[in-house]
């Protein structure tokens, strides 16, 4: 592996971590985001990422690693993942409803979430991190569209941080400040890899690490952003999300 492609590998985590801040910059522009929205990004984002999932990344891991190996790094992805989001703060529905007046018990609520929100937020985007870091490495054509996929999810996610705290402080600023260094922990998650991992890993390991994304992406899909998707949708907005994100990473597939 060349060092470029760590560093790009980086770039890529970062600018994906930081997309939470693009949630915060929200509460500039309206008081109220649209929950429709929010259900088809996160649906979209769901989407894209079952769909490599199961058509990319596990298909190149059979064919260089074996089925064995990739279906056990696959499972043993889902396993971590699972352990990891069992001791993470549950993030439950984004919270976007204003303060009906100058309650101060309920600005305490609405703090006390935002910040309880963004903690969970961090804990999860932790794996996240390394998901994009080590995918950038193995194939950065796939690197790039898991960090966009990522960035999209992350911007709602920018907005369950941002919203409460701007409806309890009236502060659009340290809203967006907020749910900026929510987004610390993805580039925080691909650090401790290359700290850790680096010296450990083969080319087959590498290659195994596909499965492991795989099941890491799966995993997050049905048990965060599909059920959330769910909760805000209208009209069947969730599964046209998925299905819209679906379709355009097999178009994505097939013209890059």
């Amino acid at each position: 592996m060349e060092i470029g492609n760590v560093g790009l590998a980086f770039i890529l985590t970062i600018l994906a971590g930081l997309s939470t801040g693009l949630g915060g910059i929200i509460t500039y522009f309206i008081k109220k985001p649209k929950t429709i929205y929010l259900s088809l990004s996160l649906g979209f984002a769901g989407g894209v990422m079952i769909y490599i999932s199961f058509i990319e990344l596990l298909p190149e891991a059979f064919e260089d690693a074996g089925e064995g190996i990739a279906v056990l790094a696959f499972f043993l992805g889902i396993i971590l993942i699972g352990i990891f989001d069992y001791f993470t703060p549950e993030k439950g529905s984004y919270e976007i409803s204003p303060i009906a007046d100058k309650d101060k018990e309920e600005e305490t609520n609405l703090l006390k979430t935002s910040k309880l929100t963004a903690y969970a937020i961090a804990g999860h985007n932790f794996p996240e991190g390394m998901v994009t870091f080590f995918t950038a490495l193995v194939d950065i054509r796939l690197g790039v569209i898991i960090a966009i996929a990522i960035a999209i999810h992350n911007i709602p996610e920018g907005v369950a941080v941002a919203v409460p705290y701007y409806y309890a402080s009236g502060n659009k600023f340290k809203a967006f400040l907020h749910s900026l260094g929510a987004g610390i922990a993805e580039p925080m998650g691909a650090l401790v890899a290359f700290l850790i991992l680096w010296n450990f890993l083969t080319p087959a390991l590498i290659v195994s690490m596909l499965a492991f994304v795989a099941g890491i992406m799966v995993y997050i899909s049905f048990d965060e952003l599909l059920p959330l998707a769910q909760d805000y949708n209208t009209s069947h907005s969730a599964i046209f999300g998925i299905v819209l994100g679906m379709l355009v990473m097999a178009v994505t597939l097939l013209v890059v």
